[in-house]
């Protein structure tokens, strides 16, 4: 996706990392859309070989729409990869100019991304089983969550008051919305709730998701509205605002989808866009509001 306008420049800085990692951070969020596209249109086995498609790296012959989301999904990921071994290569290289933790961040992200195919390639020779693909799903988020507080942590740290317990309020907010990307990825791939609608069979999966929604959107919403009422540093306030219309959106949607029975792919795809989006903000915010670190931490 995004990642082939990616252009490193003679000049490695911080800057250049920084923005690596915020083309990354989109790349992964992309990835993570374009998977639920794909299981959406029941594309999760239109390649039924791994890593090529039909043994070829572009299967002309054989393209169709599911095709395209398979192949399209595959080659997003690999230029994720690509970017991740820049971006340890750089923080190796220009150690110097960058944090001296930047190496073993981008290090483990390159591990998260090993995982990432490893499950991928298991989705299609398992045939979807639900655990897999619901790992695949789990680890792409991580990615993201990691990718965007690296991109935070690479901005110069905003000197300003920070109200109590927000940082880890924002944290709390993440990782329940975590859980709750998790829970929705065990329904959709089980089809639980299209079961439940239609059959009535495979309600409890549906039921855990709908119950967990209303206390990770009311930590979401205390997190907000705690940052904006209160003297807060500007990136964490432009953070949190813009969480506060992803949550709503996210409720919109969620209710949407199932007023539609799951008919209108969009809509769901969107749910599974807005959640990434959500996972990626909240990271970065609960590091906007972490307290000033040394200068020993900020550079190598």
């Amino acid at each position: 996706m995004g990642l082939g306008v990616l252009s490193i420049s003679n000049s490695r800085s911080p800057f250049t990392a920084l923005s690596l990692c915020r083309q990354l951070v989109v790349a992964l969020i992309a990835l993570v859309a374009i998977g639920g596209a794909t299981r959406v249109m029941e594309a999760g086995l239109a390649c039924p070989d791994w890593p090529l498609c039909y043994g070829s790296l572009l299967p002309a012959k054989q393209m169709s729409l599911q095709v395209f989301l398979e192949w399209f999904h595959r080659l997003d990921a690999f230029f994720v990869g690509i970017g991740l071994i820049v971006l340890l290569a750089m923080a190796l290289i220009d150690r110097d100019q960058l944090p001296r933790w930047l190496p073993w961040v981008s290090g483990l992200a390159l591990l998260l991304v090993a995982l990432q195919g490893a499950l991928g390639a298991l989705t299609v020779t398992q045939l979807l089983r639900f655990d897999i693909v619901s790992a695949h799903l789990a680890t792409a988020l991580l990615l993201v969550a990691l990718l965007s507080g690296t991109a935070q942590m690479l901005q110069p740290h905003a000197v300003a008051p920070r109200p109590p317990l927000a940082q880890p309020l924002c944290a709390a907010a993440g990782v329940v919305l975590y859980g709750q990307c998790i829970a929705g990825a065990l329904m959709a791939t089980q089809w639980a709730s299209g079961r439940c609608l239609r059959l009535a069979e495979g309600c409890a999966w549906l039921s855990a998701h709908r119950s967990l929604a209303t206390p990770a959107a009311a930590l979401a919403l205390l997190s907000v509205l705690l940052v904006l009422a209160l003297p807060s540093p500007k990136p964490a306030r432009r953070l949190l605002t813009f969480a506060g219309v992803l949550v709503a959106a996210q409720v919109l949607l969620g209710v949407l989808t199932l007023r539609l029975s799951l008919s209108e792919p969009l809509v769901t795809v969107g749910h599974q866009l807005v959640a990434a989006l959500l996972i990626a903000t909240f990271s970065a915010a609960a590091v906007a509001l972490r307290p000033t670190p040394s200068p020993a931490l900020r550079h190598g």
